[in-house]
């Protein structure tokens, strides 16, 4: 089996973030999200090889991937943005075998050893929502087949939502439906790869549908968040061995080398190693490594690496390296 992987996005929306950061590397309780995915692949048996798709900020992304998985690898730039076939289509020459394909937005729970048994062509993993207005959502027939795949429906024709995690067993015609999409006009703008999948179910092909049972979000901050919280309640918290004079309010996630000083922690916080917090109140954020928040008092806040705040109050997003002083009053 082959993996993709593209991670060619610039993360706009979480911007400063991802201006000097890839956004498949920006932790969540204490772990870069991409970590989390490689985590998954270390379970699964015969992969031969892994396809990464890249693009904004490629040299960190590729260094930081040779370093944490030892699968041989290869880096492709995506030089134009075309859209997620398109991406996908830049892997070809190397993929020769049925084909695991993961898109890094999110952090997921599935059992992807199912792959090793299904005889169907294709599986699409998908997650119940409520809210599926606001996702491409995979409608499917009795059989658990995938019919179509709707972007953003009015009505509820289903509620199962696309997360970016397919396994092609038949590669072959994935390759076909890919040729035949960028052959076509665009789909707003872009060529898709849902879109593909569409062609090979019109040529008969039988993708099986499989709900996870864990998709968390970390696409934008407040999703961010959210999946923090999560995968601390899921346990990835972790206390600091000498919090005296603190108040820590569970769950969090702090490096032993963090010094806090008369401050209040928790919920739902991750400190990075080498920060200090001293007089200070925080909820419900991340704070990266060597930041330095003094006199503050934060809450669903996303603060970068070697930050120094003094004197905020409120919900903040402060890149890495910068300064924010708020002078007390006279």
């Amino acid at each position: 089996m082959k993996v993709i992987i593209p991670l060619a996005g610039k993360g706009t929306r979480l911007r400063p973030h991802t201006h000097v950061t890839p956004k498949p590397m920006l932790r969540v309780a204490g772990k870069p999200v991409m970590s989390y995915v490689l985590d998954e692949l270390r379970k699964l048996k015969g992969i031969e090889q892994i396809v990464y798709i890249t693009g904004h900020l490629k040299e960190r992304v590729e260094e930081f991937a040779r370093k944490s998985i030892d699968i041989p690898s290869v880096f492709i730039e995506q030089k134009v943005q075309d859209g997620t076939a398109g991406a996908i289509s830049l892997a070809r020459e190397y993929v020769d075998q049925p084909v695991l394909i993961i898109f890094v937005d999110t952090i997921f729970d599935a059992d992807l050893s199912v792959i090793e048994r299904t005889d169907a062509d294709g599986i699409i993993w998908t997650k119940e929502v409520e809210d599926y207005q606001r996702f491409g959502v995979v409608v499917t027939n009795d059989d658990g087949h995938m019919t179509k795949i709707v972007e953003k429906p009015k009505t509820s024709i289903s509620k199962h939502a696309n997360i970016g995690l397919y396994y092609m067993r038949n590669w072959k015609l994935l390759f076909e439906g890919i040729d035949h999409v960028l052959a076509s006009p665009t789909n707003l703008g872009e060529y898709f790869l849902t879109d593909a999948f569409q062609y090979m179910i019109d040529k008969g092909a039988k993708i099986r549908v499989i709900d996870v049972e864990g998709w968390y979000d970390a696409g934008k901050i407040e999703t961010m968040l959210e999946t923090n919280q999560t995968m601390l309640l899921k346990g990835r918290a972790r206390r600091p061995a000498n919090s005296d004079g603190c108040t820590i309010v569970d769950p969090v996630y702090i490096e032993e080398d963090v010094t806090l000083n008369g401050s209040t922690i928790g919920p739902n916080v991750s400190i990075g190693k080498g920060s200090v917090i001293e007089n200070s109140e925080v909820t419900h954020s991340i704070i990266g490594t060597g930041a330095r928040i003094l006199r503050s008092k934060l809450r669903n806040s996303l603060i970068g690496d070697d930050t120094l705040l003094d004197g905020i109050q409120g919900e903040v997003s402060v890149g890495d390296h910068s300064e924010v002083r708020v002078s007390p009053e006279s």
